[in-house]
């Protein structure tokens, strides 16, 4: 029988992949301010047009923009503790669904450990059992 199964994916961190990985959390960042701008820009401009009850889009914005505010104190978060990993951790990168045969006989606490695969620099280094 085949089964889905939810595999981990961990990348190694070399100095390529932190630079990566900053860049990438970085430029997250920066849209999330640039949306939060604009955001800000458009209840401005909903506010004048009187077309709307301010009370209610105010809130709604106010609330949109506190959710952006806060993913970027979370980025600034990760970006101090990438700061501080080591070159060689091992950091979870995503979870993959993989199809796994299983057959009568086989060890159930085994399948249900799954597996790990190891990226290293954008190659797969390792498949491990959990």
């Amino acid at each position: 029988m085949r089964v889905l199964q939810t595999v981990v994916v961990k990348q190694v961190l070399t100095e390529s992949s932190k630079t990566e990985i900053l860049n990438k959390f970085q430029s997250r960042q920066l849209q999330l301010k640039k949306e939060t701008e604009q955001l800000k820009f458009e209840l401005k401009k909903l506010e004048k047009s009187k077309m709307y009850q301010p009370e209610n889009i105010r809130k709604k914005f106010e609330n949109e923009i506190l959710e952006h505010h806060e993913k970027i104190k979370l980025l600034d978060f990760q970006i101090q503790q990438l700061h501080i990993l080591p070159i060689g951790s091992e950091i979870k990168d995503t979870e993959v669904q993989a199809i796994v045969e299983l057959q009568e006989g086989d060890r159930w606490d085994s399948f249900l450990a799954g597996k790990t695969i190891i990226v290293k620099d954008g190659i797969v280094a390792e498949i491990r059992e959990r």
